[in-house]
């Protein structure tokens, strides 16, 4: 039985009933580039509430990098991006920390601190400074424990956990902070195979329920093909394709971008990416 049981999702979803307008990430003409290399090259495209997008390029092609720029954290070399119509340099931090929560790929634990208090980080955007949590942020906080499943661990230093343990705190903190554009880092990397589905099937049932806007990379391809509503492949060449994932996430345009054969194969019910070795044959 998987840890993400149906029977919980009522309290996520009751945790997320007041959430404001929906909304759009648009990007335009993008560039972005590092250590003189072009990682992006006039990217154009808009993502808005209840897609879910799945970031897949070879390592090093800059998902990381083009990431941050999503999030505000890191200015583009051309071209811009909006938040709702307002370029991101023009939100206030504030206003940013509540509208879109970001997971980075590394995590440092460098104090001791139990895994609730660090789910209730994700509140501190809703806080007035030097006020207290209240009743509201207990139940948000309440819900994205129970959403990642981590009751049996809510009490437990992060120091002591597993890093797939980690990894859902980190995850449950982001759920906690109540955004609506959900900006992830690998958000399944370290997890089994269960809770990857889980965490997918959560982000999933976010979108559609709540309207969320999720951009995550990840590298499994059978993954981002079932879960993903768009997708966009990035070879670190500054060339890019975007789109419906169902038009992205083919053979052509996977082995084009991880400079590897891809063999798409079928059961009869559903069809997989594979490596495809000639010397196999």
């Amino acid at each position: 039985m998987s840890w993400l049981r149906p029977a919980r999702r009522a309290s996520v979803s009751d945790a997320f009933a007041h959430l404001d307008a929906a909304p759009e990430l648009a990007l335009h003409d993008l560039r972005v580039a590092t250590d003189g290399r072009v990682l992006i090259e006039r990217l154009s495209m808009t993502a808005t509430a209840g897609q879910l997008w799945c970031v897949v390029g070879p390592n090093g092609a800059g998902k990381s990098t083009w990431l941050s720029v999503l999030a505000g954290l890191r200015s583009p070399d051309g071209g811009s991006v909006t938040l709702d119509g307002v370029p991101l340099a023009d939100w206030p931090a504030l206003a940013m920390a509540r509208r879109r929560a970001f997971l980075p790929q590394t995590l440092h634990d460098t104090f001791p601190i139990s895994v609730y208090d660090a789910v209730m980080t994700g509140r501190h955007p809703h806080l007035a400074r030097w006020e207290w949590e209240g009743d509201a942020d207990a139940r948000a906080v309440d819900a994205a424990v129970s959403a990642l499943q981590l009751q049996s661990l809510a009490q437990r230093d992060v120091r002591t956990l597993s890093g797939g343990e980690r990894q859902r705190v980190a995850m449950a903190a982001v759920v906690a902070q109540e955004a609506r554009v959900l900006l992830l880092d690998e958000p399944v990397a370290h997890l089994d195979l269960h809770q990857q589905i889980a965490v997918l099937r959560l982000l999933r049932e976010g979108c559609r329920m709540h309207g969320w806007l999720v951009v995550l990379t990840v590298h499994d391809l059978n993954l981002a093909r079932r879960f993903a509503t768009h997708a966009l492949l990035m070879d670190g060449e500054g060339q890019t394709t975007a789109g419906i994932a169902a038009d992205v996430l083919t053979p052509e345009h996977c082995a084009r971008v991880l400079r590897t054969p891809i063999a798409e194969v079928a059961d009869g019910r559903r069809t997989a990416l594979i490596p495809d070795d000639p010397d196999d044959d």
